[in-house]
């Protein structure tokens, strides 16, 4: 009888792993990614057309919305999404916030349920998620919060950590302190397309 409740147990494991499987989309031509944040989603510090929603749009030849806007928290962007989500195309979300919430001193609690909000948000309309961290700004320097990982993993979707601490910490890739330059979106935007490939999201 027990080895009867093991393989049980185990079947049901398999069918669990593949119904995970099965919710990856991978993206086609028709479908539209959204890049949801701020002005690290913007492209504060470089030129048009250098921002790294505009250059993963180059290498995976796929639509992609530029929702940054310069200054905004994750509560502004918790209004905004609704709209944009509206979109039908749109298949996938790359989520970044958190960096004026953190420089406003605002609640981290706010900040953490504001993110997953949005990610209940986005999979009811059945669009998948990505999310991006953003380290924590202060005169220490770069530390991780571990607010991320709590929100992937209660919310089930995948986490794309240490991206934005690992360019702000090398003066050849930002702007200034908490904004790459052009060569750190570029490098952001190759690190999420790799992120992208590994999810499934892209064929590698």
């Amino acid at each position: 009888m027990k080895y009867v409740i093991v393989a049980i147990l185990v079947v049901l494991a398999l069918l669990t792993l593949n119904k995970k499987e099965s919710n990856t989309v991978t993206l086609t031509p028709n479908n539209t990614i959204l890049a949801m944040g701020d002005s690290l989603t913007y492209g504060f510090g470089a030129n048009p057309g250098e921002s790294y929603p505009d250059r993963l749009s180059m290498l995976s030849g796929l639509n992609i919305i530029n929702g940054g806007v310069n200054g905004d928290t994750s509560a502004e962007g918790l209004r905004r999404l609704p709209y944009l989500i509206e979109d039908k195309n749109i298949k996938l979300v790359i989520l970044c916030f958190g960096g004026n919430d953190i420089i406003q001193k605002q609640s981290m609690s706010s900040l953490k349920q504001n993110l997953k909000t949005m990610i209940q948000m986005a999979k009811a309309k059945n669009i998948e998620i990505l999310l991006l961290s953003v380290p924590n700004f202060s005169l220490f320097g770069l530390s991780p919060l571990g607010l991320y990982e709590e929100v992937a993993n209660e919310e089930n979707v995948p986490l794309l950590s240490g991206v934005l601490a690992n360019i702000l910490s090398q003066p050849s890739l930002k702007n200034d302190q908490i904004h790459p330059n052009a060569s750190g979106y570029k490098k952001m935007a190759e690190l999420i397309y790799e992120s992208l490939k590994e999810n499934g999201w892209v064929q590698k």
